[in-house]
């Protein structure tokens, strides 16, 4: 069998940390921010956790564990 590759448009939006966790942008941060507080839009330039329901649809694309 041939190897699987790394789905392009995810290896550019998330990383998978240390500890196996997957880390990637906030939501609703890139428009509509004139409503928004600083403090929540500085929160935004953090990379997120991606949800424990999410994570493994991520990390089949990104090609990690099992």
């Amino acid at each position: 069998m041939p190897k699987m590759k790394t789905h392009s448009g995810a290896k550019k939006r998330f990383r998978v940390t240390a500890k196996g966790k997957v880390r990637g942008r906030h939501a609703y941060s890139s428009h509509i921010l004139e409503k928004k507080s600083p403090k929540r839009k500085r929160g935004f330039r953090k990379a997120a956790e991606i949800s424990d329901h999410d994570a493994p649809r991520v990390k089949k694309l990104l090609g990690v564990g099992k």
